[in-house]
């Protein structure tokens, strides 16, 4: 959907972008077979002393998720591996549900998460590389490139917006649900080299319109880093639930190039991507550049990273998130998620500084300047956020993650803005703990 108060906020669990490797307890296991037993929770205290919705006063609610299941895989006798998955996640929430009125309070669901089978090549094709052909398909999490166009299926809307319709069980903020309802992944190539892929998707979304889409990206990755391109093309969504914004995603055309990696330069990083589309009411484009440089020889080795995104005025952000952790893709916790802007019309310069004390604890600081393209016709979202956060990974299978964010928008609701309350400084606030196994 494209209304104001909705936008395409998705925000990360810890368990997923800050702390990405997998967890999981082993059932059973030997030389040709593995069978796991998975399970993540996630509880969130959160509170706004503004809200975006229309209504006075803020916000206090919490939000929380169990997601429990198996996955496993099969060797074939030197024909390739099988594997699969399959999951279900209960969530909720609880309070006054959040300050842009996605939630309210009053969410509760179990469903299924993930459901999936796939084959991977192992040593089968050798000029392919190993696990040079890697096949999948069901219920599962896709994402191309940085997740810059693609990354999952969010948001995760709750009974506030469309009287309930759009509801998905709420845990809004800790987007509990990722996986796409109907995928199908051919990934060619391996990680070196030149790769690629084909992917066809369905999304069970309502709050994006149940889009349907054919995809493909062709990389080539050597030590510099990756340079890839990506292309999307729009197959059909449900007239149902799709605005008349989303219905122009019907026979859409998307295309970027894109980039990633240090260009052989110690400690540099480096990214950047350019994406058009071509739909009926006339194109589009959103494009980043960022570079960022880890002092490693200093205590600490804090990481200082600058980032200039542009998007313009229509700009469809499709299936974009949070992919790397907090600011990408959706920046400043209370922007991407409650204010906006939802990147579409906007210009966006953030700078972070991160830096690792203990092995267990990072610090960081996300500054965010945020400009309207086009302001006639539009809501005024002209702000600065600055977000501070520690990750703390008390023990593998407890991780706390405390975030406190200063948004200060030029208008208010009376003015042009969408800020109840005056155009103030708004102290945002919140404690997640992650508990994965």
């Amino acid at each position: 959907m494209h209304p104001p108060l909705i936008g395409s906020a998705l925000a990360c669990t810890l368990v997923l972008c800050a702390f990405p490797s997998a967890h999981a307890y082993e059932l059973y296991s030997d030389d040709s077979r593995h069978l796991n037993a998975d399970m993540t929770a996630v509880f969130g205290q959160f509170n706004s002393r503004k809200n975006y919705d229309g209504t006075p006063g803020g916000s206090t609610w919490r939000e929380g998720f169990i997601k429990y299941g198996l996955s496993g895989d099969q060797a074939l006798a030197g024909n390739g591996t099988a594997y699969g998955a399959f999951a279900l996640l209960s969530s909720a929430t609880w309070g006054d549900g959040d300050p842009a009125g996605n939630t309210l309070g009053t969410e509760r669901t179990t469903k299924i998460e993930d459901a999936y089978l796939g084959w991977r090549s192992d040593d089968l094709f050798p000029a392919l590389g190993k696990n040079g052909v890697d096949i999948s398909a069901g219920r599962q999490v896709v994402k191309l490139g940085r997740g810059f166009l693609i990354n999952d299926d969010g948001p995760n809307l709750g009974k506030g917006p469309a009287d309930g319709k759009l509801n998905r069980g709420g845990a809004f903020y800790l987007a509990a649900r990722h996986a796409f309802d109907q995928t199908a992944y051919v990934r060619l190539g391996g990680q070196d080299g030149l790769h690629g892929s084909l992917l066809w998707l369905k999304s069970d979304n309502r709050a994006q319109a149940e889009t349907e889409l054919a995809a493909g990206t062709l990389d080539y990755t050597a030590q510099p880093g990756t340079i890839g391109l990506t292309w999307i093309h729009g197959i059909n969504v449900n007239d149902q639930w799709a605005s008349d914004f989303q219905r122009q995603r019907k026979g859409m055309n998307v295309y970027s190039v894109r980039g990633e990696g240090d260009a052989g330069v110690k400690n540099v990083s480096l990214a950047f991507e350019y994406a058009w589309q071509d739909k009926d009411a006339g194109p589009q484009n959103a494009w980043y550049g960022e570079a960022g440089y880890t002092f490693a020889d200093s205590a600490w080795s804090p990481k200082l990273t600058y980032r200039y995104a542009r998007y313009s005025q229509k700009w469809d952000s499709l299936f974009t998130g949070q992919s790397l952790g907090y600011g990408t893709w959706l920046q400043g916790e209370v922007a991407s998620n409650y204010s906006g802007p939802f990147n579409s019309n906007t210009r966006v310069q953030h700078v972070g500084l991160k830096a690792t004390p203990l092995e267990t604890l990072t610090l960081g600081a996300l500054f965010f300047d945020f400009d309207t393209v086009r302001k006639r016709d539009a809501i005024n979202l002209n702000a600065r956020e600055l977000d501070l956060y520690a990750e703390w990974a008390v023990n593998p299978h407890l991780i706390v993650t405390p975030l406190v964010g200063l948004y200060k928008p030029e208008k208010d609701a009376t003015t042009g803005g969408n800020q109840v309350g005056g155009n103030g400084t708004n102290v945002y606030s919140q404690v997640t703990v992650a508990v994965p196994f």
